[in-house]
């Protein structure tokens, strides 16, 4: 049986050479929300930014440069509000799924 690596373990580099397009970007991100780590999450929209240039992003969000890099560090705590700022500046949304599968055979209410 393979042993599944955490994101969290991997060594680090520069994650933001490898987001080259919408899709390399989306993985990542499902990757990150798949850890269930809020600070991650914040790192990994900083490595996105980072990517497509943080300038421009602060610019699309409407949040100071400054504020954004302080926003967006390993280990900060940003407000849902600039997580979703950030998501809309990027042109990413963050997606709700169930954790688990539901049962066809479970009874329907009555209407």
């Amino acid at each position: 049986m393979t042993q599944r690596i955490k994101i969290s373990e991997l060594p680090e580099f520069d994650v933001s050479e490898y987001l080259n397009n919408d899709e390399d970007v989306a993985e990542y991100l499902t990757a990150i929300l798949e850890e269930n780590d809020p600070a991650l999450l914040a790192a990994a929209l900083g490595d996105i930014a980072r990517a497509r240039g943080m300038s421009q992003v602060a610019k699309d969000s409407g949040i100071a440069r400054e504020a954004l890099y302080k926003a967006l560090r390993p280990g900060s705590e940003p407000r849902f509000e600039t997580i979703s700022r950030v998501c809309t500046a990027l042109g990413v949304r963050l997606v709700v799924q169930p954790t688990h599968v539901a049962h066809t055979d479970m009874p329907q209410e009555s209407a």
